[in-house]
């Protein structure tokens, strides 16, 4: 039974008993209905003020019932309170403990400081490519949101190492620093190298002058969203046949064509073959935009000669169905 139901219940039963009760003193003692009022709310509530009126032998049996009926009343009140309290606490406590074990199964996964507006939009992006996702807030206000988001979740603050290491930073593939301020992001990247060196991070700077501060303190990626915002509007004004299509290749949702980046694996079949001979190109439909080596280097439009080393990462533009098949052809 849901809370609802238990409220409009007990409210029910405290109405049908007031009702009865001044029905009873009305027309046992013939009193008025303030009167017969008043002698119930005292009966039921167990005050003992005083009869306003003297009463009957008649009226003194109806009130015992009514006292009897009323202590029910309250007994019943005072259990579905604790019982909502308890079952409450147990909830919360049984709850925390199945995210604890969740996140403490996970592998290869990346850690999202922060539940703002960006930090919420990049998780939907993540776990709607099916990537593991643990998130760090401080703001209890967020446990609601991200209850009903579905997502795994601890609370406190994304610079204590012990949060961190309960997040799994030490098997984590990345974290993604999108904390309130500019401080708290740069000294979350410190702490976050400090426990796992290999980590990738990327770290939102709200301002210009934060970058290189970022950058110092490890983040791989320093991402600033007003730059980004004020390009990508400069561009659907230059650009914007160029935009539409890029927005509809990394469209969140189910879109015909997409570029995806696809790393070769060492145990891939096509480690080690030249692209003419991949068939990438000619059995999969896809094209090639660009390769980044191992080293870092990157080769944009690449020949047919070029040769896939292991773990080179393909950037490669064309339908979805195709992009999966390169995926699994290269191990990823």
């Amino acid at each position: 039974m849901n809370r609802s139901k238990q409220i409009i219940i007990s409210l029910l039963l405290f109405c049908t008993l007031t009702g009865l009760g001044c029905l009873g003193y009305m027309f046992i003692e013939n009193w008025r209905f303030m009167d017969a009022l008043y002698m119930t709310i005292i009966t039921l509530a167990t005050v003992g003020y005083g009869e306003v009126h003297e009463v009957s032998f008649a009226g003194r049996i109806f009130t015992l019932v009514l006292i009897l009926l009323g202590g029910g009343f309250f007994l019943f009140l005072m259990s579905d309170i604790i019982k909502f309290l308890v079952e409450g606490r147990i909830r919360l406590v049984f709850g925390r403990h199945k995210l604890d074990t969740k996140i403490k199964k996970l592998k290869n996964h990346y850690i999202v400081c922060g539940y703002g507006r960006i930090g919420r939009l990049l998780t939907r992006y993540l776990v709607q490519k099916f990537i593991d996702v643990v998130i760090i807030e401080r703001d209890e206000a967020c446990s609601e949101t991200m209850i009903n988001d579905g997502v795994l979740y601890l609370l406190g603050e994304a610079t204590d190492e012990a949060l961190l290491i309960r997040a799994g930073i030490k098997r984590a593939k990345g974290l993604i620093a999108v904390t309130a301020t500019d401080a708290e992001n740069v000294f979350l990247v410190l702490t976050a190298k400090q426990l796992n060196p290999g980590i990738f991070i990327v770290a939102r700077a709200g301002q210009d002058s934060t970058k290189k501060t970022l950058d110092a303190a490890g983040a791989d990626k320093v991402v600033s969203p007003y730059d980004i915002g004020a390009r990508r509007m400069a561009h659907a004004v230059l650009r914007p046949t160029v935009i539409k299509f890029l927005e509809m290749a990394f469209s969140d949702e189910s879109a015909d064509i997409q570029i995806e980046e696809v790393r070769i694996r060492p145990e891939s079949r096509l480690a080690g073959v030249s692209l003419i001979d991949s068939g990438i190109r000619k059995k999969m439909d896809l094209i090639i935009i660009a390769i980044q080596k191992k080293e870092g280097q990157m080769v944009f439009n690449p020949k047919a000669e070029t040769r896939l080393e292991p773990m080179d990462r393909i950037i490669a533009m064309g339908r979805a169905g195709n992009i999966r098949q390169l995926e699994s052809a290269l191990g990823s």
